[in-house]
């Protein structure tokens, strides 16, 4: 990372137009990142696996995607950290297709299914593989498939390439308007995502490489800065000003739709982009049964994010209460 001139640092955002990604476009329009003094220049990247990827080979300085990562890294031996932390709920929702042979209810009905997620290895990928754990069922019971997001999943629930599959808003709110799909499971908010899982869980967030925060705290407190200032206008603001604020191709022809599907995503975000309490051990347990590269290794949570960016003094910091080692060993693979 030091081969990145001072004058620009670029955020890759694993698909920009994604509504749970919103405090970064947000923050870029609304001039808050402009304001920092700094060049900060977003890029976008459909899959969270991808974006990982640019920011280890240096194409970027750090990502706005999923605080899983962090720990995913970890396990291989990179030490990432969430700086900002966007949402304590995923935002994400598993859609049955109105198409599917038979009825597809609950996560049981899965048996036999093709599932779509926007990458393998993403977030989606995770979340759906435990989440059918908890139905009883074992991986080679069902098939997840990469689609991407957007317009490429619902081409793939359009041609019956997949049967049902999580995505984000506002993907989901098209496909629910056009009753093409229905709602299975619902974790846009923290009350649905705790019944769910059994907590808050930390997604979208800002991520940067450990080494290059610690030779970089000021601008990385003045970027962090941005973003909360974008995400307490989430919640000062109505979702028609919110949408107002956009560039009209993120809405594209239906605006009444876009503004419906901040309305359903407002509740996800973080007000001052502070980790929740329980958040990390939650990813943990979920990880541990659904990622391989996890098992049977030692995972610090206090070293996959700050709080120091975001709160000057707050409990939690390195050596605080709360942020104690955790094994990675969760709830046990998934067979």
């Amino acid at each position: 990372f030091n081969a990145f001139a001072a004058e620009k640092i670029t955020i890759m955002v694993s698909g920009i137009d994604n509504l749970i990604y919103l405090p970064a476009k947000l923050a870029e329009q609304l001039g808050y990142l402009k304001e920092t003094g700094l060049d900060i220049e977003l890029l976008s990247e459909p899959a969270g696996s991808n974006a990982e990827t640019e920011m280890l080979s240096g194409v970027a300085h750090g990502v706005i995607g999923f605080y899983d990562h962090t720990l995913s890294l970890q396990a291989r031996g990179k030490l990432v950290q969430s700086v900002v932390q966007f949402s304590h709920a995923p935002g994400e929702v598993i859609l049955a297709s109105q198409n599917a042979a038979g009825g597809i209810h609950t996560p049981a009905d899965f048996k036999g299914r093709t599932l779509g997620v926007t990458g393998l290895g993403s977030s989606t990928f995770h979340l759906t593989r435990y989440i059918a754990f908890q139905a009883g069922l074992k991986s080679g019971e069902y098939k997840l498939l990469p689609v991407g997001a957007g317009a490429s999943f619902i081409s793939a629930m359009a041609k019956g390439d997949i049967d049902a599959g999580m995505t984000t808003e506002p993907t989901i709110s098209k496909l629910l308007a056009t009753k093409s799909a229905t709602v299975v499971v619902d974790l846009r908010t923290m009350e649905s995502t705790r019944a769910a899982l059994g907590g808050p869980y930390p997604g979208a967030c800002l991520y940067m490489p450990t080494a290059w925060v610690n030779r970089h705290k000021e601008q990385v407190r003045k970027i962090a800065g941005a973003f909360v200032k974008a995400l307490q206008y989430i919640k000062t603001h109505s979702s028609e000003e919110i949408a107002d604020r956009m560039p009209p191709s993120f809405h594209g022809a239906d605006k009444a739709l876009y503004v419906k599907a901040i309305e359903e995503s407002k509740q996800m975000f973080t007000a001052d982009g502070i980790m929740p309490e329980e958040g990390p051990a939650i990813v943990l347990k979920v990880l541990s049964a659904s990622d391989k590269s996890l098992q049977g290794k030692s995972i610090n949570l206090a070293n996959t994010f700050t709080r120091q960016f975001v709160a000057p003094g707050a409990p939690g910091l390195p050596g605080s209460p709360g942020r104690s080692p955790v094994a990675g060993r969760g709830v046990g693979p998934i067979a």
